[in-house]
């Protein structure tokens, strides 16, 4: 059987990886979060998810939120695809800070041809993660990942090692640099307060986290107890 393929512009790029993002946090990408994510006002998602349903890649279910198709979910992955191989790009080539490349990224993915990609993951030595710790999709579209957990879910006296940052805005990136909390580092929880923030330590240092930061840090356990 021919099928008919497809191409999507820059625009409908974008929206399908923000609804991946979105639908893998949360199962669906509702239209609030949807807005933030893509830095737009909510009356200006409508048509171009009704187009996006309408070419076979979404699905809008009332009360619920929208989620990819099946042929949706492969093109948004080649898209975030594109988008992690230009961060390493980025940083590991042109030696951008890894705090900045997450916008620069966003206009590049849409320069990179498959003749391009194929050369750049050699260059790059085929990276499996982008500079923020997350995984980078196969060609095939598939995703691999160690078992993480969110820091904001471990107990006291718990430590981990940082594998990724699912947050990527330049000034949260910027503030967890400050704070040495970067993939690859061992954290330990201190202290959980009844008030919502955790104490944890870093090194020698300790810093105060709300649950909101806390909660775009995963790690993998560490699973025995630190003594007191």
């Amino acid at each position: 059987m021919n099928i008919k393929k497809t191409s999507v512009s820059s625009h409908a790029e974008e929206y399908l990886e923000a609804i991946y993002r979105l639908e893998r946090k949360g199962g669906f990408a509702r239209t609030m979060e949807l807005a933030r994510k893509l830095n737009v006002v909510p009356g200006s998602i409508t048509n171009t998810i009704e187009s996006l349903e309408e070419r076979g890649l979404v699905i809008h279910e009332p009360y619920k939120g929208v989620r990819l198709t099946e042929k949706g979910r492969r093109f948004a992955s080649t898209v975030l695809r594109r988008h992690r191989l230009a961060e390493r790009l980025l940083t590991d080539i042109l030696h951008m800070d890894w705090s900045q490349v997450h916008e620069a990224a966003c206009k590049l993915e849409h320069a990179l041809s498959p003749e391009i990609i194929r050369p750049l993951e050699k260059v790059l030595r085929h990276p499996k993660t982008c500079p923020h710790g997350n995984p980078i999709p196969t060609k095939c579209g598939g995703m691999f990942e160690e078992k993480t957990e969110a820091l904001s879910e471990l107990d006291a006296k718990m430590r981990g090692i940082i594998l990724k940052i699912v947050e990527e805005k330049t000034e949260i990136l910027q503030q967890l640099q400050r704070l040495g909390l970067t993939p690859g580092k061992n954290v330990e929880v201190e202290k959980r307060l009844s008030t919502g923030p955790i104490i944890v330590r870093v090194g020698e240092e300790s810093h105060r986290l709300n649950h909101k930061l806390a909660s775009i840090i995963y790690v993998k356990r560490i699973e025995e107890e630190l003594k007191k």
